[in-house]
């Protein structure tokens, strides 16, 4: 009878074996095989090809990258899980904090790379964390108000790292002009027209603005009808390389410095033409790896999030009162409590999220650009590249596979033990 059991019992389970055996073990025992053996499959190189993966500097980088993936992601990920669950629980809007929250888990690698690659955009006007990073930055640091502009050819100006200064110095009650080029047409909305400036005496007065007339003609270096002021540039009065007075243009472009700038050199400092900040290069190769950890967090923090919010549902409130009447405040309840009874609940996040990211493949091939995809390489994309990239070395790839699972199973077997040690309880 126990015989006839085992037979059907067997039978019940040889498709699943048969499949098993298919797609797990005879892929496994084949790329061993193949790792023994060189580019072209016929010549034995032993071990060869793992020498090369701790050797090649590309495959170097993607294993310290690994390491970096491993450490900081799971770790981020499941921090902020538990911190999502347990505020949560104390909003009335929980579900629907929870629900956004886990909602990126709907979205595939692919549509959340393609998601990320655009908010990573270098342009401010296209990529969002750089149109808040450069918003933040203007609020403390405006920017210069006529980026690009110059003056013309004419010799009247002399350029120094940026600034532009007259050759001739200036005197007390006469009027001098200042007339610069290449002002982009969108930082003169709204500019009014020029005027010049009056004389005054025992002051240096002068007036700033673009000499450009629309449709051509004018006379350079003369305010001619239709030309707009520059409004809000900086005028310096430099005396032996000192600054002794500075004034800002006004709406119609003149400026008046004190008696002070008699005798002195006016200067046009370098801020008022630096180009504007465009942010941060998020994908740059010194960013690159954070920025894509930062799109895989926002993704699986949610998963994070909900299986320890169902682990932290079966926790005890009595346990929780209990310490509060001991006098315990929140954070120690937090850090002595619901910690410690979380830790079966995060042991098994902090796991699956590190073999999750060991095979991490799709966010950094899509997010990283080309310029950046060496820095931000990984173990599986060093993989695929080896395997079916440009430049082809099976061996190399199947070395790399082994190795990959080589670094997997020490994780897989503290689970095993983990969820052997719970059914004994």
């Amino acid at each position: 009878m126990a015989g006839t059991r085992l037979w059907v019992a067997g039978l019940f389970l040889l498709p699943a074996l048969v499949l098993l055996g298919a797609l797990v073990v005879y892929p496994i025992g084949y790329s061993v095989w193949r790792s023994l053996f060189d580019a072209s499959g016929n010549g034995f190189v032993g071990v060869d090809n793992y020498q090369e993966v701790f050797t090649d500097d590309r495959i170097r980088t993607a294993l310290k990258n690994n390491v970096i993936w491993v450490v900081v992601a799971p770790s981020v990920a499941t921090a902020l899980g538990l911190v999502f669950a347990v505020l949560t629980e104390r909003v009335r809007w929980g579900t629907a904090f929870k629900l956004v929250v886990f909602m990126p888990m709907a979205i595939s690698m692919l549509a959340s790379g393609i998601i990320f690659r655009l908010v990573y955009e270098q342009n401010p006007d296209r990529g969002v964390a750089n149109a808040v990073w450069v918003g933040v930055h203007d609020t403390f640091s405006p920017p210069a108000p006529f980026p690009g502009a110059h003056p013309r050819d004419d010799g009247l100006l002399a350029e120094s790292r940026g600034a532009f200064t007259t050759k001739a110095v200036v005197k007390a009650g006469g009027a001098t002009a200042l007339p610069l080029v290449g002002a982009k047409p969108a930082d003169m909305k709204g500019a009014k027209d020029a005027v010049p400036a009056r004389d005054v005496a025992g002051k240096v007065t002068g007036t700033v603005w673009r000499d450009f007339t629309r449709g051509g003609g004018g006379t350079p270096g003369r305010i001619d009808p239709g030309e707009k002021a520059l409004e809000g540039v900086t005028v310096e009065a430099v005396k032996d390389g000192r600054t002794v007075a500075s004034a800002t243009s006004g709406a119609d472009g003149t400026f008046t410095l004190p008696a002070a700038a008699d005798g002195a050199l006016l200067r046009l400092p370098a801020s008022n033409f630096a180009a504007p900040y465009n942010g941060v290069d998020w994908l740059g190769p010194s960013l690159v790896t954070p920025a894509i950890i930062g799109a895989y967090i926002w993704m699986w923090a949610g998963f994070a999030m909900v299986l320890i919010a169902a682990g932290l549902a079966s926790v005890p409130r009595e346990l929780l009162e209990a310490a509060r009447v001991d006098g315990a405040n929140e954070w120690q309840v937090f850090r002595r409590v619901t910690v410690p009874l979380l830790a079966p609940v995060l042991a098994v996040v902090l796991i699956t999220l590190m073999i999750n990211v060991l095979k991490i493949f799709d966010l950094v091939y899509i997010i990283a650009p080309g310029a950046s995809l060496d820095k931000a390489n990984v173990l599986a994309l060093q993989l695929y590249q080896s395997s079916f990239g440009t430049d082809v070395n099976q061996g190399v790839g199947s070395a790399i596979a082994v190795f990959l699972l080589v670094l997997v199973l020490p994780v897989m077997y503290v689970n095993l033990r983990r969820i052997r040690r719970e059914r004994r309880r």
